[in-house]
C-alpha cells in the first residue's frame, strides 16, 4: 500500500490538496458522522445564575444590546423597546423580566439572541452568551430539571454531559406562545 501524499507536494494541485485534507478529517474524525454519533449543536446562555441552550437554528444571530432602543408607549414592561438593526426594526424583549425573575442588569456581557422565526422577529436580551455546545444525541433526555427561572412551560428536554444538566429552552414555543404574543400592557 503507498503512503498517501504529503501536503507539500501538493500545494501545485489545489484540488487534489483539498480532496487530501477532506480524506485526513474523515480519518480523524474516527466515522464520528454515522447516525449512532449524530450530534446536536446549540447556544449556550445565562439567565441570572443558571445556565440553558437553545437549538442553533432558532437562532439567527448573537448581537451587544443595541445602544439606541426606542420605547414602545403601552407595551409591557419586559419589551426593552425597538432597535434599528441594519434597516430592520428589531423587538427587544428582557427574557429574564417576561419570565417574572426581575430585569436584566446592564453589563458588559450582556447579549441579545436573535430568534430565527419567520413571522416573528425579536432579540431576547440575556445575561450572556457562553457559545457553542455540542452533545451527542444519546446525551439528550426528554425531562427537563427544575430550573430557578420559571421557564418550565418553554423547556424541551435537557442534555446531560457528566455531573451537568443543561436545559434546552424552545425558542419557538416561547414566542408563539399567547402570553408572549399579548404585548400590550
Amino acid at each position: 500500500m503507498s503512503q498517501p501524499p504529503s501536503l507539500r507536494e501538493l500545494r501545485d494541485r489545489p484540488f487534489e490538496l483539498l480532496r487530501e485534507l477532506e480524506r485526513r478529517g474523515r480519518e480523524a474524525a474516527g466515522g464520528r458522522d454515522s447516525a449512532a454519533g449524530r450530534e446536536w449543536v446549540g447556544v449556550a446562555f445565562r439567565l441570572g445564575p443558571e445556565s440553558f441552550l437553545v437549538a442553533r437554528e432558532e437562532t439567527r444571530e448573537v448581537m451587544a444590546l443595541p445602544p439606541g432602543l426606542t420605547r414602545v408607549p403601552g407595551a409591557r414592561a419586559w419589551i426593552r423597546g425597538l432597535a434599528n438593526v441594519r434597516g430592520q426594526l428589531l423587538p427587544v424583549v428582557d427574557l429574564r423580566q417576561y419570565l417574572g425573575s426581575g430585569a436584566t442588569a446592564p453589563g458588559r456581557n450582556v447579549r441579545v439572541l436573535v430568534v430565527n422565526h419567520r413571522d416573528i422577529p425579536v432579540g431576547l436580551v440575556v445575561d450572556e452568551v457562553q457559545g457553542f455546545r455540542r452533545f451527542a444525541d444519546a446525551e439528550f433526555e426528554t425531562t427537563a430539571p427544575p430550573t430557578l427561572v420559571r421557564c418550565d412551560r418553554y423547556l424541551a428536554g435537557a442534555f446531560r454531559r457528566g455531573g451537568e444538566r443543561w436545559p434546552v429552552l424552545s425558542l419557538k414555543l416561547l414566542v408563539e406562545s399567547p402570553a408572549f404574543l399579548q404585548a400590550a400592557a
